[in-house]
């Protein structure tokens, strides 16, 4: 069925910036893999990338909130004898909320999955790649990971974990043919707002939301040219840059009242 040979394995590719890198992908004749939780989403998904792009998709559903399903994912992959050319990852989740009223047991969940999965996927994938002298890693970060984000303290510490994290294992491979990307998108048209009890937030409300199809491809362009780091969108790239100029503190109390509910309750057990 497929032409080519060439696997790109994709987490939370169901949806949003990752569905859309999905299918930059499959349009450029890569074989799938993708995880997510739900077998009926990957299930659909595959079967609209099949049938529009006659590419093969391998389908796995893991729990990536638990620290074990990263490896049960490897070793799924090895099980059926598929080389990983590509690694994407992408799935990640926030929550909304002064972190005094927010859920500790979620926010260990969203560190696992925007964490833990990312440093696994990348061990386990990359080793490979360095043994092969090839292959290419697309770590989705966010803005988020370069300014502070009160209200949702956890989610952007953990990319700015994902941001740091990348440019040191790219300094490690630097003398070999394997490249790492670090995407970052700003606040992009996707679930992830919705899971994050954080649409109240002034800045999603209110606020204009950037086109996922375009995030992606914004970072598989930067991925195929072997950049270092992309930042989606040029009002992004402003705030970035502004936020490397002005105090931490003067960043925080800005994007504070940026994100502050649209009805003034911030306390996210309401």
């Amino acid at each position: 069925m497929a032409t080519s040979s060439k696997y790109a394995l994709i987490t939370g590719a169901t949806s949003g910036i990752g569905y859309e890198l999905a299918r930059c992908f499959a349009q450029d004749r890569y074989n799938l893999v993708i995880v997510a939780r739900q077998q009926d989403e990957l299930s659909n998904a595959a079967a609209e990338l099949q049938h529009q792009y006659g590419i093969e998709v391998v389908t796995i559903a893991k729990d990536l909130f638990r620290w074990d399903a990263p490896f049960e994912v490897y070793q799924e992959v090895k099980s059926r004898g598929i080389q990983i050319d590509v690694l994407v990852n992408n799935a990640g989740q926030g929550q909304y909320g002064q972190f005094t009223t927010t859920d500790i047991n979620r926010e260990l969940d969203i560190i696992q999955l925007n964490i833990g999965a990312y440093v696994i996927f990348t061990k386990c994938f990359l080793q490979e790649m360095v043994d092969r002298n090839e292959g290419k890693i697309l770590q989705v970060s966010s803005i988020g990971g370069e300014i502070p984000g009160p209200l949702q303290a956890v989610y952007h510490g953990t990319k700015a974990f994902v941001t740091s994290f990348t440019e040191a294992i790219r300094a490690e491979v630097q003398d070999t043919n394997v490249t790492i990307t670090a995407l970052l998108p700003g606040v992009t048209d996707t679930d992830f707002f919705r899971k994050a009890d954080m649409e109240r937030s002034k800045m999603v409300a209110e606020g204009s939301k950037a086109d996922p199809a375009q995030v992606a491809k914004d970072g598989y362009d930067a991925l195929m040219a072997g950049k270092d780091k992309i930042v989606s969108g040029l009002k992004n790239k402003a705030m970035v840059a502004m936020s490397h100029v002005l105090p931490d503190d003067v960043v925080a109390a800005n994007l504070y009242q940026q994100a502050k509910p649209v009805d003034g309750n911030e306390d996210a057990r309401r």
